[in-house]
């Protein structure tokens, strides 16, 4: 296997490391899957056992001047890898007046992804930083583990067909609600379907009761600037966030609670 990029746009470096930026927010540990047009950061704890579930991704072309894939064979041309997004954020925090950013899955005293910054220099040398951030290579047979969420029949789109959504948080002292009106319902389905959940009174609403660190988490790490935000509602089950922009996707699943 083998894998080398290059960032050399500022704008394109700044975007990525706001991305990456987001996603140590949300997860200590998350998989990182490489395809030859496509990167995605992945977090599979499964929502129905209490889970939160991530799912962000990238077109390589819209960030990288140079990419190179050679996966475990010539059928899967792919490369899972398992790392801490901190590290990696950490690394990218040296470059933001660099010349250049050079990314390489390398074998040192593990496997690891080697960030080598291009720093400028006032002498004809440049200066490079280089951070190795270990990895773990995930095999194949259990490639399956990290395919993207389902997304399910949601009830309602934006809490109900008409455009409402209310915002409610209760504790022992007080109860406090906030009320959205007139909000977008983007369609969720292929044209000429119509899931049981369209067909309900528009005026109902969907409740999903979630935990609200996991909200704050997920809002206050937010560095993607979406173009769209999108939030999608199973009642009584999980809360679907997703975050559009025209170079990255990013889907968050938060379930409720018992």
């Amino acid at each position: 296997m083998k894998f080398r990029a290059k960032i050399v746009d500022v704008g394109c470096l700044n975007h990525f490391t706001r991305i990456v930026n987001t996603i140590s927010k949300l997860t200590k540990s998350c998989i990182l899957r490489l395809t030859s047009d496509k990167l995605f950061f992945i977090l599979s704890d499964k929502v129905a056992s209490g889970g939160v579930a991530l799912w962000c991704q990238l077109f390589q072309g819209n960030f990288f001047d140079e990419f190179q894939i050679e996966g475990v064979s010539a059928e899967y041309n792919e490369i899972y890898l398992e790392l801490t997004p901190e590290n990696l954020s950490r690394s990218l925090k040296t470059s933001q007046n660099a010349k250049a950013v050079k990314i390489k899955l390398t074998m040192k005293h593990c496997p690891c992804i080697t960030i080598a910054v291009e720093l400028p220099s006032l002498s004809s040398h440049s200066r490079i930083v280089t951070h190795d951030i270990p990895v773990s290579i995930i095999p194949r047979k259990l490639w399956n583990d990290f395919e993207e969420p389902c997304v399910p029949d949601f009830d309602m789109i934006e809490a109900n067909q008409n455009g409402e959504m209310n915002l409610k948080i209760d504790t022992d002292m007080v109860s406090v609600t906030t009320h959205f009106k007139e909000l977008g319902n983007p369609s969720w389905v292929e044209e000429g379907t119509q899931p049981d959940s369209f067909q309900r009174d528009p005026t109902s609403m969907a409740k999903v009761k979630i935990d609200i660190k996991r909200l704050l988490q997920f809002l206050a790490g937010q560095q993607v600037n979406p173009s769209k935000a999108i939030c999608n509602l199973v009642n009584k089950k999980v809360i679907h966030f997703v975050f559009l922009h025209e170079d990255v996707s990013l889907q968050y699943f938060i379930p409720a609670l018992v």
